[in-house]
């Protein structure tokens, strides 16, 4: 959003989204953020892939939004289904010129390397346990902190610590 922003600014732009966004009015206070990752921690504790969080706070509308929503930044488009030499295509066939394609991404836990582990689940998540939900349950000696709950700035410090506490316990080090 921040990114739109900035560029929409400068240049005439597209926003193009995989999911139809989710405005959040209203204050996002101490009660809703613990509900949140609740939410996201509730997911991985029965092995399914996570939430991002923001999926399940929604995106707050803050001054910022509302400006671009006045300067007509916000008139979201569905994915498109191929990219041409010309810019994108949907699948009705329209096609939309573009020089530029910003292709934000957002986070996600990228752990093809723990694949001989034989960490997930048949639902393709795996399953978490522990304090805050950063221990793998087929291997207690793997924590995966910015996984599930813990994949914001918020989540990754409690979950650090709740982390490196419960790893000095197994390994008899308390």
């Amino acid at each position: 959003m921040q990114l739109l922003d900035e560029i929409s600014r400068v240049t005439r732009t597209t926003w193009v989204t995989r999911r139809e966004p989710v405005f959040r009015e209203g204050p996002f206070d101490e009660a809703a953020g613990r509900a949140a990752v609740a939410l996201v921690e509730d997911r991985v504790r029965r092995g399914l892939p996570p939430a991002s969080v923001v999926s399940v706070t929604g995106l707050p509308v803050t001054p910022q939004v509302r400006a671009m929503r006045e300067r007509g930044v916000l008139n979201r488009l569905a994915m498109f289904d191929e990219i041409t030499e010309t810019g994108v295509r949907w699948s009705d066939g329209r096609d939309l010129a573009a020089d530029v394609i910003l292709w934000c991404t957002g986070f996600r836990g990228a752990l093809d390397h723990l694949a001989p582990l034989m960490l997930r689940e048949p639902s393709g998540g795996i399953t978490m346990t522990g304090r805050l939900a950063t221990q793998v349950a087929r291997d207690p000696r793997v924590h995966l902190v910015g996984y599930g709950p813990s994949a914001s700035t918020i989540g990754a410090n409690r979950a650090g610590r709740a982390a490196a506490t419960e790893l000095l316990g197994f390994l008899g080090r308390r």
